[in-house]
């Protein structure tokens, strides 16, 4: 027997910032029609593929360590550079940029509450 991954909880101060922040990222998770949130909910999340979500929990104190757990994006639509400038204009921040040439290595990014997050190289579709 195995687990499946349900969902990703992410502890946030403002899960509704957190939600919307994310929801502009990611292209395969969005805000379920039938979810009532709104600003100062204690949880906001986004429904994922195959019924997988991410949760943004309140919590009251803010980061102060590194993510024992993060998120690797891959863009499907775009080089990883091209990807990496459109995040940091969605106002996430460069930690530690590990990229080497277009086709080696990943940008280590943290989103606006400091949760670190890579990108990697684009997606190639496997040949068939």
């Amino acid at each position: 027997m195995a687990s499946r991954a349900s969902n990703f909880c992410i502890d946030a101060h403002d899960p509704y910032a957190q939600m919307e922040w994310w929801e502009q990222v990611l292209e395969d998770f969005v805000r379920e029609s039938d979810w009532d949130m709104k600003p100062g909910d204690e949880e906001c999340g986004l429904a994922g593929p195959d019924d997988r979500f991410l949760l943004f929990l309140k919590v009251p104190e803010p980061k102060s360590i590194k993510n024992r757990m993060h998120i690797c994006l891959r863009p499907t639509d775009r080089h990883r550079d091209e990807e990496v400038e459109r995040l940091l204009g969605l106002g996430a921040t460069m930690v530690n940029d590990l990229r080497d040439g277009p086709d080696k290595g990943w940008a280590v990014l943290a989103d606006p509450e400091g949760n670190e997050f890579c990108v990697l190289r684009r997606h190639q579709a496997k040949p068939a």
